[in-house]
């Protein structure tokens, strides 16, 4: 009878743990691909945040201008008008005329001018708007990432140790982090404690 050679356990201990080490390091590498796109989705949101404040710090001014220039113009009708009661009377026709002309031009521009603070402030208030949208999006792309670097190092202790309840745990993490990544793109769900 042929002898049949048996495999030495600790061989197969040996190929047993060089594949669970490979799929644990190509499963690390997913993850890190994953925390990559979440650092440029918060990259993004911090970066669209502050552009459209600045955005909206330059329409409140503008919105500011447009109404120093109403009150100015609406100051000038005023002063016209005052010194058309206190000299009315006493006044040239050609001259009455000229100051009530100026007094309606001013009174026009002020009301011009109230029209159109309007339209600034709402344009101020939407870009206000996408400020905060974006604002609300970037606690999750934090979170996310931070959750992404545990389970990366989390999976190479569990390489080192050749531990599985360590993967599984970075694992975990992993899955957690991109829901919360997820999220921040797509603001399915609020978490209370972020906001």
């Amino acid at each position: 009878m042929e002898e049949i050679e048996l495999p030495n356990t600790k061989e197969l201990e040996e190929e047993k743990e060089k594949s669970f080490t490979r799929r644990v390091a190509l499963v690390t590498a997913i993850f890190a691909v994953a925390l990559a796109i979440t650092s440029l989705g918060g990259s993004k949101a911090m970066k669209e945040m502050l552009l459209a404040q600045q955005e909206a710090s330059n329409q409140w001014a503008y919105y500011q201008a447009k109404v120093i220039r109403e009150h100015l113009y609406r100051s000038q009708s005023l002063l016209l008008e005052a010194q058309l009661l206190e000299r009315g009377n006493a006044m040239k026709p050609e001259v009455r005329g000229q100051i009530e002309s100026l007094m309606k031009k001013a009174s026009d521009e002020a009301t011009r001018f109230a029209a159109e603070k309007k339209g600034v402030e709402e344009e101020a208030k939407k870009v206000e708007h996408e400020r905060d949208v974006y604002r609300s999006k970037d606690p999750y792309f934090e979170y996310a990432e931070v959750l992404l670097q545990i389970a990366i190092v989390m999976a190479s202790i569990a390489i080192l140790s050749a531990s599985r309840p360590v993967f599984y745990l970075s694992l975990m993490s992993a899955v957690v982090g991109t829901i919360l990544s997820a999220n921040g793109f797509l603001m399915v769900f609020r978490l209370p404690f972020v906001h």
